[in-house]
């Protein structure tokens, strides 16, 4: 004999069916929803709660409310019902109030506008000033910088960069050279804290100067490896030094393409003079204003995040050494940076920046 409530008959039409698969299929979204239509399906096969319960992983009892919305409303008694809640206060003229004074003016006391400032301005709360900007995403306190090349072969130069980056000649090393000079060796005014749980590591605000270094580096794009050397000055002299370096540590069957800045060191008549003499290195200097386009800048900036930000170092000495143990370190399991955007894509997502910065009036 049959015990407790009857079991809600599901029966579905065609178009109810389809559009339940259609919810039913969802991979990320409304998965609530998604839920209920295949609790739905399978009740209208006949399976029993516990059943679609077990298969879906979810309760019986969760199984028989939908199962019984949907006898009594249909594909509409699985959608939410409204919530409770107060009623929205801001009307649409007040948050387009605030919008267009954030958007096309500026506070009379700042440079910027800030919440409170707005809020003062606009007779409204803080809050609903805060809540405004974030459902427009707008941050007055935050500021960018961009800087625009001026080189008049910008685009010759992008095309001939990316073309080695994308497509390198054959039986031939690209190799990315630039300098990171003035790295200070800096030892902190107390002994650091180290972390322990619930507390990160601290050191101390001031620190004492102990001298100098440059860093000449080479970054082989295709196997990532680097050629690096410290040197305490930064003239032609130590940048042909590197370059006796870089020669020392190349194949010499292979030519050489450097792509470097356009630094004053790089083009003197000393370089020039040793260029004549190898016919095999061949220079690829970058856009002025352009030093994204060198991938050795991205392995700088490794190099200062992993190495030198919080590194403590009492002697220049001491400093080299680090350098050149992170080098080696790096050159154990060297993973090149790899470039994906073509010249022209480069050069129409520079062109739609330069539109943007044109017609916003500044």
């Amino acid at each position: 004999m049959r015990t407790g409530r009857p079991v809600a008959v599901v029966t579905i039409t065609a178009e109810q069916r389809l559009e339940l698969e259609t919810w039913g299929r969802r991979p990320k979204t409304a998965q609530a929803l998604a839920l209920r239509s295949r609790i739905v399906l399978l009740a209208a096969q006949g399976g029993s709660n516990k059943s679609i319960a077990l298969k879906l992983s979810t309760s019986p009892h969760t199984v028989g409310k939908w199962r019984k919305r949907f006898a009594i409303l249909g594909n509409d008694g699985l959608l939410d019902e409204p919530r409770p809640g107060t009623s929205r206060k801001l009307s649409d003229k007040q948050v387009e109030l605030v919008l267009a004074r954030t958007l096309e003016s500026q506070s009379e006391a700042a440079t910027h506008w800030s919440t409170r400032d707005m809020a003062k301005a606009c007779g409204l709360s803080q809050s609903s000033v805060s809540r405004i900007w974030r459902a427009f995403s707008l941050a007055p306190h935050r500021s960018e910088t961009f800087k625009l090349s001026r080189d008049p072969l910008f685009i010759e130069k992008v095309r001939d960069i990316v073309g080695l980056y994308l497509d390198p000649p054959d039986r031939a090393l690209v190799l990315c050279v630039d300098e990171k000079s003035q790295i200070q060796a800096l030892d902190r005014t107390a002994p650091l804290l180290p972390m322990r749980p619930g507390q990160i590591e601290r050191r101390t605000h001031d620190y004492a100067r102990h001298g100098t270094t440059s860093l000449f580096a080479a970054l082989d794009t295709k196997s990532g490896e680097l050629i690096g050397q410290t040197q305490r000055r930064h003239r032609s002299q130590e940048f042909r030094n590197f370059l006796d370096t870089i020669e020392r540590n190349v194949p010499l069957e292979l030519d050489v393409h450097l792509i470097l800045d356009n630094y004053g060191t790089h083009k003197t008549q000393l370089i020039r003079d040793w260029l004549v003499k190898r016919p095999r290195f061949h220079l690829h200097f970058t856009p002025t204003s352009a030093s994204w386009l060198n991938l050795v800048e991205r392995w700088f900036a490794q190099l200062t995040d992993k190495q030198l930000r919080r590194g403590v170092h009492r002697s220049t000495k001491e400093l080299e050494t680090a350098i050149r143990n992170y080098i080696k370190q790096h050159n154990k399991n060297p993973k090149p940076f790899v470039w994906h955007k073509t010249a022209d894509q480069i050069l129409d997502s520079v062109a739609r920046f330069c539109t943007r910065t044109l017609d916003s009036g500044h």
